[in-house]
């Protein structure tokens, strides 16, 4: 498995966006079958160049695919590589992109933890609770509950 590692990040920078798109949405899935470290070493560079990619077709996929990662790398390098990535898309121009990836947050908000997820992701859902795009304002509005519970009414008072 981790022999087609090279091979998985090469289709993430392939020429083609088509191809980067519909590497990027099987982007967790791979993953999982490497060791965390090759995930880290080898899938997260590519990653992040995916993150600054001219198309949003593959910017959206890879936003509903990118939390899927945090998981499989640990919370260390949640904090360290994933979470710019995931501050940087939350502020993407294009909304679809801000849209998958608020739809995935709730699987990665235990793993930060209260504090992490206070300090970082908080202030870039609030913004995002005034996007010009209606649709992104819904899915914050979706995803506000199971945060709340998460942040826990201690937070709050």
């Amino acid at each position: 498995r981790h022999e087609m590692a090279p091979t998985f990040v090469r289709l993430l920078q392939d020429p083609e966006a088509e191809v980067r798109t519909a590497a990027a949405v099987k982007l967790a899935a791979f993953s999982r079958m490497l060791a965390p470290e090759l995930v880290v070493s080898q899938i997260l560079p590519a990653v992040a160049e995916l993150c600054s990619d001219g198309s949003q077709h593959v910017r959206a996929s890879l936003a509903s695919d990118i939390m899927g990662l945090a998981p499989l790398v640990g919370k260390g390098a949640t904090i360290e590589t994933l979470l710019p990535l995931f501050l940087q898309l939350l502020k993407d121009e294009f909304p679809e992109v801000r849209l998958n990836l608020i739809g995935a947050l709730p699987a990665v908000n235990a793993l930060l933890g209260v504090e992490l997820l206070a300090t970082a992701l908080l202030p870039a859902i609030e913004e995002l609770a005034e996007d010009r795009q209606w649709r992104v304002r819904l899915a914050v509005v979706d995803c506000m509950p199971p945060l709340a519970a998460q942040l826990g009414v201690a937070f709050f008072e």
